[in-house]
């Protein structure tokens, strides 16, 4: 099974199509070559050609590059390295994304999508990040990589990029941040006027996490009220059947018409959904390299050579335009092998969409696309 994916490999590295790092020479290589289990790191090279010729020569089945520039990137030891500053990297991948597990290749893909693009919502509204700044590459497996490369960002600490992830995925934030008070009426009761308040959601247009969250819980509200089907959207939400009745109880059109209006209504059911709901909406889930430990703080953090090929799919680590993200299909895309047949043999029922043709595949042996081959059997879906 190696040999066949080694070959495969070899004949795409053979005149690959590698995207350089800038600092080229500052920045520590690491590889993993088939049928070894330990990686080979500490590597720097002076010229291109030499990486180039690793690639041609060892076939390495993954290929990583330092997101940190170094003064002796190959020196044995981080210490020794000494760290002069690192790319500042978002990795987002499905595995860590709710429902996933139950999904297959290309509804993983889909859905890792949306969460890059509320990541660079965050990125380039709410931190000014210009897109000149901004490089995006498909990982090759189930997710993107996002790398900000701006001078602002070169010498943050791990606390300092810990922070930022704080931000993008809503940690500690808290309903007083969001939402104020309005008093909408008085009550008197004998001498004793009681002021009635209800919660303020903040102006659609308020920048920041406030309007974020005023136009997720709006969107959400038209949502659930489209057609008949309001509590099973409610219940995509990941609530109860018993709950979603109840609110949808509570949703009375004078409800809705205060909520479009800025005030979030009292009742609990409503106030707490919706508040979640939006916050879940608007937050970016990051991957983790170990708990509670993205790989965004990690100042010294590996990452998959642009251009290089994915060891456990035979994907290529494609960069990917920001302005034709959403036409970007890693299925289509960043498939790097030809169409000639192969003979494999199919170990468990599989779908996919891959080249813009569906296959349906079953048990035992199958002829398919090059293409596809390198995929099963990288996934170990087939064998060759």
């Amino acid at each position: 099974m190696n040999d066949f994916l080694k070959k495969a490999f070899q004949s795409y590295y053979l005149k690959p199509e590698i995207s350089f790092p800038e600092r080229f020479s500052r920045r520590e290589y690491a590889f993993i070559f088939w049928g070894e289990k330990q990686m080979v790191r500490h590597i720097s090279f002076k010229r291109r050609e030499e990486l180039l010729s690793i690639l041609r020569r060892r076939v390495p089945m993954h290929a990583y590059y330092s997101s940190a520039y170094y003064e002796k990137p190959d020196a044995p030891t981080m210490n020794e390295k000494n760290w002069m500053g690192a790319d500042l990297i978002f990795d987002l991948d499905a595995d860590h994304l709710p429902g996933a597990e139950k999904m297959d290749y290309g509804e993983m893909l889909k859905l890792v999508k949306k969460e890059l693009q509320k990541l660079l919502s965050f990125l380039l509204d709410d931190f000014g990040f210009g897109e000149k700044n901004v490089e995006i590459y498909f990982s090759g497996g189930r997710g993107y990589h996002c790398h900000v490369k701006h001078p602002e960002v070169f010498q943050l600490g791990s606390q300092e990029r810990r922070e930022i992830v704080d931000y993008i995925t809503g940690r500690g934030l808290d309903a007083k941040d969001i939402f104020g008070e309005k008093v909408v009426e008085t009550k008197r009761y004998g001498e004793k006027v009681v002021p009635i308040k209800r919660l303020e959601m903040p102006r659609p247009d308020e920048p920041g996490w406030r309007g974020r969250i005023s136009r997720a819980i709006i969107e959400t509200v038209k949502e659930i009220r489209k057609g008949d089907k309001g509590i099973e959207k409610l219940m995509e939400y990941g609530i109860s059947r018993t709950r979603a009745e109840k609110i949808m109880e509570s949703l009375s059109d004078e409800r809705i018409k205060r909520i479009e209006e800025g005030l979030l209504d009292q009742s609990p059911e409503i106030r707490r959904f919706f508040l979640k709901s939006a916050i879940d909406e608007v937050a970016v889930s990051l991957s983790t390299g170990k708990p509670d430990e993205p790989v965004t703080s990690d100042i010294k953090r590996l990452i998959r050579l642009p251009g290089s090929l994915h060891g456990k799919t035979g994907l290529r680590v494609q960069a990917v335009k920001i302005d034709e993200i959403e036409e970007f299909n890693p299925l289509d895309d960043a498939v790097v092998f030809g169409e000639d047949k192969v003979k494999v043999k199919v170990t468990r029922p599989f779908k996919i969409k891959m080249k813009g043709e569906n296959f349906n595949l079953t048990p035992g042996e199958a002829e398919v696309p090059e293409y596809l081959a390198v995929f099963l059997v990288a996934r170990k879906v087939a064998t060759f």
